[in-house]
């Protein structure tokens, strides 16, 4: 059951400036996501990542867990911008009153960007050839997925969420627009743009190649869940990932060994 909206207000920091009323945009058990203008520069978005109080648990308990999430989160994101990683920016964060505000990606998720390549599912999709469609652009961006998830791995942090939903597409500048008209280039232009990782809530710091091969499957099998009929590209993600990311031969060969775990517990019930 959604909890009520009006159960728990925003956070201060959104009430300071009436004539700018902020959006929700999305809301979970966990936080809330708010779409705001900027303190920093007001003809701009940020978005603010709000955990309101749980009243379920111990208000101190609640306190000291929701601080430490904000700060490890805010830790992950700053440590990944720094090195190169496409991020958001985080812009200033209150841990103890449980919010943090960081960059407004523009833009579409990556799962609508693919969706709408993919179009209206057919009939019998069997019967499909896909050997006369063009398929460049979505696998270019299927090779940009690879070397944004091989930068996060090569800073030495697992996202723990790796889905199509949890990356977004930060729209090119004209002169990188595919070129062209009609639906060949509309559907290309579904696909166009930067990949930019989101949603770090459960994201950790680790050097493991276990860590990181459970990461790539999480993503392997979202990514099956979500896109079927794009399911023969995955490949093109984990050969861009091996040329991102030197470490990665032993990662996809502990992936092996993961994907085998995973049979087995389907097997099992």
């Amino acid at each position: 059951m959604t909890e009520p909206a009006t159960e728990f207000p925003p956070p201060k920091i959104l009430t300071l400036s009436p004539a700018h009323k902020p959006i929700l945009i999305t809301q979970g058990a966990e936080g809330r996501l708010y779409k705001t203008p900027s303190p920093f520069q007001p003809d701009q978005f940020c978005a603010l990542k709000y955990r309101p109080p749980k009243p379920y648990r111990h208000p101190i308990l609640d306190a000291r867990l929701t601080k430490a999430r904000i700060s490890s989160e805010a830790k992950v994101l700053d440590r990944c911008y720094r090195e190169g990683v496409p991020v958001p920016a985080v812009l200033t964060k209150d841990a103890a009153a449980g919010w943090m505000m960081i960059e407004w990606i523009e833009g579409e998720p990556v799962r609508v960007g693919i969706n709408k390549w993919l179009g209206e599912r057919p009939e019998d999709d069997a019967v499909v050839d896909h050997s006369q469609e063009d398929e460049t652009p979505l696998v270019d961006l299927m090779k940009r997925i690879g070397v944004a998830v091989g930068a996060l791995h090569r800073t030495g942090v697992i996202h723990g969420d790796l889905t199509t939903s949890n990356m977004m597409l930060r729209p090119w500048a004209d002169d990188r627009l595919p070129n062209g008209h009609g639906d060949e280039a509309e559907k290309a232009m579904a696909v166009a743009g930067d990949v930019v990782v989101i949603d770090f809530g459960l994201a950790m710091q680790s050097q493991s190649d276990e860590d990181r091969a459970v990461d790539l499957y999480v993503l392997e099998r979202a990514f099956a869940s979500t896109h079927p009929r794009a399911e023969r590209l995955f490949h093109h993600i984990l050969d861009s990932y091996r040329e991102a990311f030197k470490k990665a031969p032993g990662v996809l060969h502990k992936l092996e060994d993961v994907r085998m775990r995973g049979r087995k517990r389907s097997m099992l019930g």
